[in-house]
């Protein structure tokens, strides 16, 4: 029983065990309650749809939406951005490393916490543009970034941004742990 607890006071366990936790609570609320509702799934894949026509649009791409969830270049078959591709599972993500790291103050964790949802969405919104712009030249490229490259760059992005969490933004100045 000593060798259990002495366990559950490592620092690395106490850590996987709040992202755990943060984890099945956020997939509970979810999936049964947010996700059925469609409401903020809706919002988000709406504003990527109008922020992304506006920067095709701006780099003088034809551009059509009118279906809900579709967005594709004049002689293309277009994008469905399904609830996968939204971004929401990847702001919780990111939010819950941030959260379930010991350190920190919560003012600054909320404030990077929104500066990484923004550069998320970013992302995405660069993401979105891109694969409608190589859908002009070939369906097959589209398919492939779509799976493993933008795959890639995400998920490299919020390791990086957890890493400068962790080892820069955390520890500036005598914090506090939670």
């Amino acid at each position: 029983m000593n060798l259990i607890l002495e366990y559950l006071k490592n620092p690395i366990v106490k850590f996987i065990i709040r992202l755990f936790s943060l984890y099945i609570l956020w997939y509970l609320v979810y999936n049964l309650w947010l996700h059925p509702n469609e409401t903020i799934d809706l919002f988000v894949i709406n504003l990527t749809v109008d922020i992304s026509k506006f920067v095709l649009e701006l780099m003088n791409y034809r551009v059509f939406t009118g279906v809900e969830r579709v967005i594709g270049v004049d002689g293309t078959g277009g994008l469905w951005i399904g609830d996968n591709c939204n971004g929401i599972t990847l702001f919780a993500l990111f939010t819950w490393f941030i959260v379930a790291y010991p350190k920190g103050k919560w003012w600054k964790k909320l404030v990077f916490i929104s500066i990484g949802i923004i550069s998320i969405e970013v992302l995405n919104i660069i993401r979105i543009v891109t694969l409608a712009i190589l859908d002009t030249k070939s369906r097959a490229w589209t398919e492939f970034n779509h799976t493993y490259t933008f795959t890639i760059v995400i998920y490299a992005f919020i390791f990086f941004m957890w890493m400068l969490w962790t080892n820069k933004v955390s520890l500036k100045q005598k914090e506090e742990v939670i």
